[in-house]
């Protein structure tokens, strides 16, 4: 999965694939973790989100999207 930098103080990067709703996260303290049946509206607005780690806290870290940890 391909990752897009992005602009945050706690996101280092962002990887969505579409076919699996599967979204990837890098954070800048070195962690990855993939967060699974995500929707692409929210992935959307993550990317769209003017404070990605805000979005990422309330929408997505909250909502009990099952994940796990890569590295």
């Amino acid at each position: 999965m391909d990752l897009i930098s992005v602009s945050s103080s706690n996101l280092k990067a962002v990887g969505y694939d579409p076919a699996s709703q599967t979204l990837q996260i890098a954070f800048r303290n070195g962690g990855r973790y993939e967060y699974y049946n995500v929707p692409p509206a929210i992935h959307a607005a993550l990317m769209a989100a003017s404070s990605k780690g805000s979005y990422f806290d309330a929408r997505i870290k909250n909502a009990s999207y099952r994940y796990r940890k890569l590295r």
